[in-house]
């Protein structure tokens, strides 16, 4: 074995060299640490805050569809009401209508009774004889003294 490998603890000046400069390179420093830490909390704070937001999305969107879910119930209880109002507003017209034609039919009935019991009188007095062409009889006027004389010559006609 040559000299110089017993000098270095038994490597080469290249062996030597490589060594020293694969320590120095393989060193360590706090910084790189430091930095190395705060990268993978870094990294874990992302995820966690990931994780939370992708949480609290659903819990927004579950909240979302439920405010949903309670406008459609709204809604839909909205318009059968108003539909039920209509149909007993427009039951409620029938019902007036039918009222007030029940009203006016009955009066027109009692007035057509009124006069059909008018015109049965007057057919009844015109088939029994008690109205004729003059319905009053009239007296022809005469005086109250007949005269003695009708050819003349006491004066009454003349």
């Amino acid at each position: 074995m040559p000299e110089e490998m017993n000098n270095h603890n038994g490597m080469s000046t290249y062996e030597t060299l490589k060594v020293a400069e694969m320590n120095r390179r393989g060193k360590v420093s706090g910084v790189g640490i430091a930095g190395l830490v705060t990268g993978v909390a870094g990294v874990v704070a992302a995820g966690a805050g990931w994780i939370y937001a992708h949480s609290q999305a659903k819990k927004a969107q579950e909240v979302a569809a439920a405010k949903n879910d309670g406008l459609r119930d709204l809604v839909g209880t909205l318009a059968t009401t108003v539909a039920a109002e209509r149909n007993e507003r427009i039951e409620g017209d029938k019902t007036l209508s039918i009222s007030i034609n029940d009203t006016v039919s009955g009066q027109q009935s009692g007035q057509l009774t009124a006069s059909q019991q008018l015109s049965n009188e007057v057919t009844l007095g015109l088939m029994t004889g008690r109205y004729e062409e003059r319905p009053q009889k009239v007296a022809l006027y005469r005086d109250a003294t007949p005269c003695p004389c009708p050819a003349g010559g006491c004066g009454c006609n003349g």
